[in-house]
């Protein structure tokens, strides 16, 4: 698995809105403070432009709620402990793992490499198993995922 800076800055900025929804104790998650695109680059070192992509795919992934407004900013769409980090991860990446650029199903072998592709979805499988039982929650009181710990 590759983790991208996009993916890693995505992690970044939901768990900084999820602090700022629950107080940072992993509790209910929706509602509390707006947090401005601006004071998310700044806090969590993102540069500003490339952010707003990232804050639009989440968006659009309907992970977070936009208010516009002096007062406006962003806040999640369901609790921290809903959330998990492979819909984060899908939201701006796609498939979890690829195979020459293509998610890992789709990868095709012919000949002596035809069992390559169980591996990749082998490898895939134990991905998702990670990554989908973590929730933002989990993350921000530092519990161990459920799949490893």
């Amino acid at each position: 698995m590759y983790v991208s800076a996009r993916s890693d800055y995505a992690l970044r900025a939901m768990l900084a809105v999820a602090a700022a929804s629950t107080g940072g104790d992993g509790g209910p998650g929706v509602g509390g403070e707006l947090v401005k695109a601006a004071a998310l680059a700044e806090s969590q070192g993102i540069p500003l432009s490339f952010l707003q992509g990232i804050l639009l795919d989440l968006r659009r992934a309907g992970l977070l709620h936009s208010h516009r407004g002096t007062e406006g900013g962003y806040a999640l769409t369901r609790p921290a402990g809903e959330i998990s980090v492979g819909d984060v991860l899908r939201a701006v990446g796609g498939s979890l793992t690829t195979v020459r650029g293509l998610p890992a199903e789709d990868a095709g072998y012919h000949g002596v490499a035809t069992g390559l592709r169980d591996v990749w979805l082998a490898v895939h499988g134990a991905i998702a198993v990670v990554v989908d039982r973590t929730t933002l929650a989990d993350l921000l009181v530092r519990r161990e995922p459920s799949a490893i710990g």
